[in-house]
């Protein structure tokens, strides 16, 4: 597995919309997090944007003198980036971490560090990069996921994740790479997104109930949630 994927066209094969039809929910889940910390970005960068539209949503959604600019390596992404482009929203076909010069007031990573084969090195570099960082991390280790593995080796070979998180893990990797925590809360995947297996669709119940009880059980049970972390 490597970024080759990406460049040479074989994620855009098997996934063509490159989940544009999530990014209203996203930008949902980021609109949240911006308000409840009272964040007022001048600019705002996307690293691994995607089709962008992300940052297409948040344009009208947020102030008008927000620059916003996205930074993607596929050029499959890049022509669909390319359609949405505005006056105050550029997209760039380009490494983030390349552009010695590029600083932002708040920087999003969104579904992207488990598909970075370093990690490490890449959260390091992403941390001279901004002021604020949002992260969205797929929590993908669970008792359930351990104890079938299914699902583990499907979004390896589906959709090109290489790391596996929990809660707990999220949080250290940001920790040791020299980001400091200010927020964060679960985002419920597999519960609001719609499901494409009957199996997703059953185990929804247990997640909700549990998750009314004990949110940090039920997401270390059953999976299923994400987590949306605001760091400096």
């Amino acid at each position: 597995m490597s970024k080759k994927i990406y460049t040479h066209g074989e994620y855009f094969e098997k996934n063509q919309t490159w989940h544009i039809e999530d990014s209203p929910w996203k930008t949902e889940q980021l609109m949240k997090i911006i308000k409840r910390n009272q964040l007022r970005p001048a600019s705002i960068c996307e690293v691994g944007c995607g089709a962008g539209e992300i940052l297409n949503q948040l344009y009208y959604q947020l102030p008008q003198n927000i620059k916003f600019t996205g930074y993607e390596i596929s050029p499959q992404a890049y022509a669909l980036c390319q359609k949405k482009e505005k006056e105050r929203l550029q997209f760039h076909l380009k490494n983030l971490v390349d552009n010695k010069e590029a600083f932002f007031d708040l920087l999003l990573a969104i579904d992207l560090i488990e598909h970075i084969e370093n990690c490490f090195g890449f959260l390091r570099d992403l941390h001279k990069k901004a002021e604020y960082k949002i992260f969205h991390i797929p929590l993908e280790l669970s008792v359930q996921t351990v104890l079938r593995s299914k699902p583990i080796i499907k979004s390896r070979q589906d959709v090109g994740h290489i790391h596996y998180f929990t809660k707990e893990t999220a949080m250290a990797i940001l920790e040791d790479t020299g980001y400091k925590i200010l927020d964060y809360f679960f985002t419920g995947t597999s519960i609001d997104l719609p499901v494409n297996s009957f199996q997703t669709l059953l185990a929804r119940f247990p997640r909700i109930v549990m998750y009314k009880f004990n949110k940090d059980i039920a997401v270390r049970l059953f999976g299923g949630y994400s987590l949306m972390i605001l760091a400096r």
